[in-house]
């Protein structure tokens, strides 16, 4: 059973978006490994800007520093 974790920044990506990652990792499963995708398993994680270091900055940091 594979399973695969996409974590992302929670920066207002869309049901839409969430639902066409998870049916192309899928598929990227299916094709690439012959995975059933029945069993496969895909979580999306969001993280808020503030948890997510790059550099020894939060990423809210970096974004507030390019603007």
């Amino acid at each position: 059973m594979p399973f695969v974790n996409i974590r992302i920044t929670k920066d207002g990506v869309t049901a839409e978006q969430k639902k066409q990652l998870i049916a192309g990792v899928t598929q990227l499963l299916v094709d690439t490994l012959g995975k059933n995708p029945a069993t496969t398993v895909v979580i999306i994680d969001e993280v808020e800007t503030d948890n997510w270091g790059i550099g020894g900055e939060s990423v809210t940091e970096r974004r507030q520093q390019a603007s």
